[in-house]
């Protein structure tokens, strides 16, 4: 009999296209991945991955049994999902994917607290791209994704995917300390002109919206850094190299030398937590997504600034 955790091992392959994605999803060294490969293929009699490159490539039978071990693995969520709900307690695992602001700014408390209300239950968070989170929960590899989408951007809604809100990421203006803008209340986008920027690549939402804006107000911005990360963003603005626009769940706590200030109107992201239809009714699936809605005040840029200071002034270092 085919063994079910092999199987999960090929299918996380066959998702992620190499043995290192398939290991880091399922919390694995790629040691592991690739020894639960080599006995499915004994097992089977069958090659199951081929070295092309640097990398690997599954063989025809391999993407066979990949769709086999999709469906039974969907058999087993179903079971699973419906014992958790007689129990009627949050319990067994929880694989959770996240992208990095999300995963640094609102997962940690989030898991905490659902370790202490529900020993039971096992979470796994994985890092993963945000454009990839909705497939990985279609596929089945994650149980739950965190994932946001903007106006100029939409979150794809594949089919078998459900969604809930968590709220809405508000972007400011991010200056080095000193700068003019630090001393109004608001800045408009018809005062960005003439502004050196930091900003991410194209391609990026970010970066996207920054050169349509500009442009519908008449400038050419002059992009002079681009980075990857909203910290390094900020980093370089705190060391008065160019002003960049940043969510504020990427900003963290500002380091000395940078300064937000609100732009309007300014992008704002929108948070989503989404799981599969046929897990819609496990305990473990409610409980986290009440507990990230719950969190999500605490952690947003509204419960820090409210209505009330415009500016919001650096409170310690970034964290890495």
């Amino acid at each position: 009999m085919l063994d079910l955790s092999r199987l999960r091992a090929l299918h996380a392959v066959s998702v992620h296209g190499s043995v290192a994605g398939a290991a880091a999803a399922l919390g694995y060294t790629p040691s592991a991945v690739s020894q639960q490969i080599a006995k499915l293929e004994r097992e089977t009699r069958t090659t199951l991955l081929e070295r092309r490159g640097r990398g690997v490539a599954l063989t025809e039978e391999a993407h066979h049994l990949a769709d086999t071990a999709q469906r039974l693995l969907a058999i087993v969520e179903r079971a699973e999902t419906t014992l958790e709900e007689r129990r009627g307690q949050p319990g067994g695992l929880l694989r959770v994917a996240a992208f990095a602001s999300a995963a640094r700014g609102l997962l940690p408390g989030v898991l905490a607290e659902l370790a202490r209300l529900h020993p039971a239950l096992e979470v796994r968070l994985t890092e993963v791209d945000p454009h990839l989170s909705v497939d990985l929960v279609a596929q089945g590899v994650t149980d739950l994704a965190v994932a946001h989408d903007w106006d100029i951007a939409p979150l794809p809604a594949p089919e078998g995917v459900e969604q809930a809100v968590i709220g809405n990421d508000k972007c400011d203006l991010v200056v080095p300390a000193g700068h003019p803008f630090t001393a109004r209340r608001v800045v408009r986008r018809a005062d960005l002109g003439g502004q050196r920027w930091v900003c991410q690549p194209p391609g990026r939402v970010c970066h996207d919206w920054l050169v349509r804006t500009m442009r519908t107000a008449g400038f050419e911005p002059d992009i002079v850094h681009v980075a990857e990360e909203n910290h390094t963003i900020v980093a370089l603005v705190a060391a008065g190299l160019g002003i960049a626009v940043v969510p504020r769940l990427g900003t963290g706590a500002l380091p000395p030398g940078a300064v937000a200030v609100p732009l309007e109107p300014g992008p704002v992201r929108r948070l989503y937590a989404l799981w599969r239809t046929g897990a819609a009714r496990r305990p473990a699936i409610t409980a986290a997504v009440r507990t990230l809605q719950e969190h999500w005040p605490a952690v947003s840029g509204d419960a820090l600034t409210g209505d009330g200071p415009s500016v919001r002034h650096p409170v310690g270092p970034v964290r890495q």
